[in-house]
């Protein structure tokens, strides 16, 4: 098990390592697998990066993302001249039905409303607008509301499980209760928590992912919940 300077230094590393942040005003605290960021990026794009390059650091079971945006003046963009941007962002992104979304602007930040019939909708327009100039953050408030339930929708999420690449031979416990789903077990890693999460929403029917997945190292008998502290839409 990594000590607190090691997961420090790791995550130093990887925020250096990737080319779309500049780790100079991250700060990084790591303790007993849980890593906290602070300090200030360039825009909410680098902010979400920042967290999930952290996130994938070995060891990391993890993120508390307390990070700010600070734009720099000549990136300031009037909330009139960024709403009209998202607007026609939703609009020419054919993978948004932005016909279904509704959202407001306020110094920057953008909240988004509406309803969508798939969770991958959701977050793809979260995504569209996350790299816009002068977007501080974003809250995604869009609702899933599904237009059939699946009767086989419990049969269906297990033999994707099993069909995934990137799931190990952890038992991963599938429960339906109506259009939730509720998952249960043990994975090896983040990713694994992220793609048995992307599997379930990938479901026609799904209006909502229960979660009580661990993430359990392999040399350890202990495990702890598979939490993630900043946004974890995507």
């Amino acid at each position: 098990m990594k000590s607190n300077a090691e997961m420090q230094r790791d995550v130093i590393a990887e925020l250096t390592y990737e080319p779309a942040i500049d780790p100079g005003e991250i700060g990084v605290i790591a303790k007993n697998g849980i890593v906290t960021l602070t300090g200030t990026v360039r825009n909410y794009a680098e902010k979400l990066d920042a967290a999930k390059a952290a996130e994938r650091v070995q060891g990391v079971r993890a993120v508390i993302d307390e990070m700010h945006v600070s734009h720099p003046c000549i990136q300031h963009r009037a909330d009139e001249d960024l709403a009209q941007a998202v607007l026609n962002t939703l609009k020419w992104d054919t993978r948004v039905p932005d016909e279904k979304i509704k959202f407001k602007v306020n110094h920057g930040w953008v909240t988004l409303a509406g309803t969508v019939d798939y969770k991958h909708q959701q977050a793809l327009t979260e995504d569209a607008i996350r790299n816009l100039t002068g977007v501080r953050g974003i809250t995604n408030l869009i609702e899933i509301k599904p237009r059939v339930v699946a009767s086989d929708l419990k049969s269906r999420i297990e033999e994707a499980l099993r069909r995934s690449a990137q799931i190990h031979e952890q038992p991963i416990t599938v429960e339906v209760e109506g259009n939730k789903v509720i998952l249960q077990g043990t994975v090896h890693s983040r990713a694994e928590h992220h793609e048995a999460h992307r599997i379930a929403w990938s479901a026609s029917g799904v209006s909502q992912v229960e979660d009580h997945l661990t993430v359990a190292h392999p040399l350890e008998a202990s495990t702890v919940p598979a939490a993630f502290a900043s946004d974890d839409i995507t």
